[in-house]
């Protein structure tokens, strides 16, 4: 393949090609060899356009990821031309030609300058994207003592200039982490530019090159690797010049890496983000105390007439718990601490941080990790306690778990976790990884540890309710099995591990039920009572509700399902104090707008609407004294749309089709039927009896633009209820003129019947893509079946529709089971 040196670019593109296609190297070799067969093709267009213009004093030099001999199959070439500044600066940009020209010629991308050392070294202390490229500067040709010449030159600028440059350096890995997000959790990660991704390996080592600090070496540059092994993959799948690891390109992609799928490949990858991510916080930190510590020198010698006061090196220890100490602004070992004597001590160092808001040194990790004991079985109730100290912590229990798991703690202490770690979830509702959403979901319980009377149970819940998403099956049936161990395992007694798996268990009962129920149900109530056996319990499982939602993403809890929930709990928590369960089923209570609107739907004998704004409150941790900004104020999420109408066949996909010609995006939903005191329904012509109107409530939001004013939404329902607006064809239409366009796949709609669901009605459940014309689709495929929807619950998760549907026959009694299958299928079909 060097032979490519001494032919035209013809001969190096077919070594090139054949070196990427015949499979026989992959990861660095194959990079190294790369790069090495692009330094003898572009050394020989040196010699020979150098030799052809009788110039001297020039190299070739290779800056940036070239620079690192880190060629991915589409990686550009990043070349710096370096002369001596004698020769005539025509020959030089003639000689320039000759060697950018040809990479054009192969359609390879090119970043190139032509510079004397001292314009490369002015040009580096103007743009510190420069000065980092030339960090890695590698010659490739020409003059050697050159480029040593010019490398020297700006490795020193670049250690004298480092407290300085440092900080802009931290600065702009900060703005890109805030612009990309963290690759350790996204679904489509930028390899590169995201927090964890290569280019923050590259801010590390430039950290190195300034020799004021240097990062954890451990498990590095495997990450590094992996990541470039990654990237490769995806040049080869695609064909282009890419870092975003897309969704429809990862099954090709985990399979050009020999991995089983592409949650394989995200986790893979994950790992790799979080032991660089780890790798930067720990770096950052140790050159914020450099920096400060040589800023506060010369203030302390003038001080002290040139005399510290204590021994260089030395700083004050504070002790915060037995054998550990704060130690300028980190939590390390005390010096009488014994590790191999105290098994106890990671969690009650990890406990004692965490409360403190401090950092976990490194040094106290890596000792912790090489010299604990383990813990005895069942831990000693000093370990428990220190756990549950360490999840009650709140937003700074985040940062002490992760310094654990780089050391490889958490995984002795909870091996069941290892499942869970760095595993994706493809839920696009979910923010986080399984393990990290566990995190979250304790630290937003330890904002709700005051409502319960066993926070140390809230806390433990909240950190094993995903455990079973490791397992094949149903998570949540999974989970209860491994929590009733852990629970055992950490000492809690048989009582207590009960009730730990019961809220493992049915972690979801309450948000399911409260979104996708019927409350005047007696079966909802009794059910739910059943399934939580005790008050204690339900007031937990409320706590562990409201965390695990909050963790989960924004999508997942609103003040509208808040409100749903604490309805709930609310009638169950009066039944399982002994009241019958039909006394908590009256009919929920009709506010006086409802009920007006419900009177001027009698009197007109057509719909009538309100619109009103949302906003959501502060969410716990953002009030004042929190995490979020204290001046925010509560935006609004969307529009609440209440419509009062009289009974009839067809509302449902009337009301639902005409929102979304209108471009409503519908969140979430309910219709009832509103029975209306006797004196008001007597007022009305006719003597409609009471429950003649549906209120249906919407919570909707546009899809872009302005929202459509209500005297346009009433006259197209007027319209589409008396058969004038053909709904459907105008969807149609639509669809047709304007395609949307198509991503990942997304699995088939699911619609079934929820057995045991209701005594009253029977309850189909749809689960489906989000999609225009969606309800409106369903309500059509119900109206065909000549069903009567009772009342319906809608909500929509990211991009996921879950909805529940109380159909009466026209008797208003549940539907047989045949009949009740048949209107499932009916509805599925009208779906796929």
């Amino acid at each position: 393949m060097g032979k490519a040196s001494d032919s035209g670019p013809g001969s190096y593109a077919a070594a090139r090609l054949h070196l990427l296609q015949e499979g026989t190297q992959s990861g660095s070799p194959r990079r190294a060899a790369l790069a090495g067969l692009t330094d003898d093709w572009l050394a020989g267009l040196l010699r020979r356009g150098a030799r052809d213009a009788g110039l001297g004093g020039v190299s070739l030099v290779a800056v940036g990821g070239y620079g690192r001999g880190e060629l991915s199959p589409r990686s550009d070439l990043d070349l710096l031309l370096l002369h001596d500044g004698t020769a005539d600066a025509g020959a030089v940009a003639s000689l320039a030609d000759r060697l950018w020209y040809p990479v054009w010629d192969l359609g390879l991308s090119l970043d190139h300058s032509v510079r004397t050392p001292a314009e490369a070294r002015r040009t580096a202390g103007e743009d510190l994207k420069v000065q980092l490229g030339l960090l890695d500067a590698r010659h490739v040709a020409g003059d050697a003592a050159l480029t040593a010449g010019m490398r020297t030159a700006v490795l020193a600028d670049w250690r004298n200039q480092a407290p300085k440059r440092l900080p802009e350096l931290l600065e702009l890995c900060q703005e890109r982490a805030e612009r990309q997000g963290e690759l350790q959790f996204l679904l489509e990660p930028d390899l590169k530019e995201a927090r964890g991704g290569l280019r923050d390996v590259t801010a590390l080592r430039a950290v190195a090159a300034s020799w004021l600090a240097d990062a954890p070496r451990e498990g590095l540059e495997a990450a590094r690797r992996n990541l470039l092994d990654v990237r490769d993959a995806l040049h080869l799948a695609t064909g282009r010049a890419t870092d975003r690891l897309a969704l429809q390109e990862q099954d090709q992609v985990a399979a050009g890496l020999g991995l089983l799928d592409a949650d394989a490949l995200l986790r893979q990858v994950y790992e790799a983000a979080r032991r660089i991510a780890y790798a930067g916080d720990v770096t950052w930190r140790e050159v914020g105390r450099v920096l400060r510590a040589r800023a506060a020198r010369p203030k302390l010698r003038s001080l002290l007439g040139g005399r510290t006061g204590r021994p260089q090196g030395e700083y004050e220890r504070t002790p915060l718990a037995e054998g550990v100490v704060e130690q300028d602004g980190e939590v390390v070992l005390a010096r009488t601490a014994r590790p191999d004597r105290d098994p106890v001590l990671p969690l009650r160092a990890a406990a004692a941080a965490a409360q403190a808001g401090l950092p976990l040194s490194l040094h106290a990790v890596r000792r912790m990790a090489s010299a604990a004991r383990p813990l005895p079985v069942p831990w000693p109730a000093e370990a428990r306690e220190q756990l549950v100290t360490l999840l009650g912590a709140g937003a700074p229990t985040v940062p002490v778990w992760e310094a654990l798991e780089a050391g490889g703690l958490i995984t002795r202490f909870l091996p069941d976790w290892e499942r869970v770690r760095c595993r994706p979830q493809r839920n696009a509702v979910h923010r986080w990884t399984v393990d990290r959403h566990l995190v979250e979901t304790a630290v937003r319980a330890s904002a709700l540890t005051r409502r319960v009377s066993r926070p140390d149970l809230l806390l433990v819940a909240a950190l094993l309710h995903d455990i079973g998403k490791g397992w094949p099956g149903d998570h949540s049936v999974a989970g209860e099995v491994i929590a009733k161990d852990v629970a055992s395992r950490i000492g809690f007694d048989r009582a207590d591990t009960e009730v730990l798996a019961t809220l493992v268990r049915h972690h979801l009962l309450l948000v399911e039920t409260a979104t996708r129920r019927d409350l005047d149900d007696p079966a909802t109530i009794a059910s739910v009572a059943r399934a939580v056996g005790g008050a204690g319990t339900l007031e937990l499982l409320h706590a562990l509700t409201e965390a695990d939602a909050l963790a989960t993403g924004p999508a997942a809890w609103s003040s509208w399902r808040g409100s749903l929930v604490a309805d709930l709990v609310k009638r169950v928590t009066a039944v399982l104090a002994g009241e019958p369960v039909e006394d908590q089923a009256a009919t929920e209570e009709t506010t006086a707008e409802q009920e007006r609107l419900a009177v001027e739907a009698l009197r007109t004998g057509g719909p009538v609407l309100a619109l009103h704004a949302q906003t959501e409150p502060a969410l716990p941790g953002e009030e004042e004294g929190g995490t979020g900004d204290a001046d925010a104020r509560p935006e609004p999420v969307g529009v609440e749309l209440l419509i009062a109408v009289p009974d009839q066949r067809g509302v449902l996909p009337a009301v639902a089709g005409v929102l979304a010609m209108h471009r409503l995006t519908v969140r979430a939903a309910d219709l009832r039927a509103v029975e209306l005191p006797d004196a008001a329904a007597s007022q009305e012509p006719g003597g409609q009896r009471p429950g003649d109107v549906l209120l249906l409530s919407w919570r909707v939001a546009a899809e872009y633009g302005s929202l459509p004013q209500a005297a346009r939404l009433r006259n197209d329902l007027v319209r589409a209820l008396n058969g004038s607006l053909d709904i459907a064809a105008r969807l149609a239409e639509r669809e047709a003129a304007y395609p949307r366009r198509r991503g990942v796949d997304a699995p088939p709609p699911r619609v079934t019947v929820a057995s045991a669901g209701s005594r009253l009605a029977t309850v189909i459940e749809v689960r489906a893509q989000d999609a225009p014309g969606l309800l409106h689709r369903i309500g059509r495929a119900l109206d065909a079946e000549a069903v009567r929807v009772r009342s319906a619950h809608v909500s929509t998760l990211g991009a996921n529709a879950v909805d529940a549907f109380y159909v009466t026959d026209p008797a208003g009694g549940p539907l047989p089971d045949g009949q009740a299958a048949q209107v499932a299928r009916a509805v599925e079909n009208a779906l796929a």
